[in-house]
């Protein structure tokens, strides 16, 4: 009878991130602890000059901004009119340069604690945040 050879196969390894989606994650990352902070100059630093935002108001489409100068005002007048305001990240999914983040928005309104549910469509370029599209539950 002949010699039987077994063979263990061998795992394969595990895929490895895509560089590409680690610097998405590390974009959002850095622009929602920006967001959280309030901080303008650090959050605009984040974004690309002709950076566009799609807000939840007003009812039903939001309102688009377009370009870095009107973002800035945009969230100045934001932060200043909700200053207690944060997100709470409940999951981020990543696939290239693009990112979802599903999130609780909490606030005070009227004296009382509030939030809303909804997510973000990022669109990262270069490291930064080209795109941040809002949407909202109900």
């Amino acid at each position: 009878m002949g010699k039987q050879t077994i063979t263990k196969k061998k795992n394969k390894p595990a895929p490895k991130k895509n560089a590409n989606e680690n610097h998405t994650r590390k974009a959002v990352n850095n622009f929602n602890a920006a967001f959280n902070r309030h901080d303008v100059d650090a959050v605009m630093n984040l974004m690309t000059e002709n950076c566009v935002f799609d807000s939840t108001n007003p009812p039903p489409d939001g309102l688009r901004v377009e370009g870095a100068v009107a973002v800035r005002a945009f969230w100045e007048k934001f932060f200043a009119a909700n200053p207690n305001a944060f997100f709470e990240a409940e999951e981020m999914i990543v696939a290239g340069n693009r990112c979802v983040v599903r999130w609780v928005y909490h606030k005070t309104k009227e004296g009382k604690p509030w939030h809303l549910r909804g997510v973000d469509i990022f669109k990262v370029e270069n490291g930064k945040i080209a795109e941040k599209l809002a949407y909202v539950k109900g």
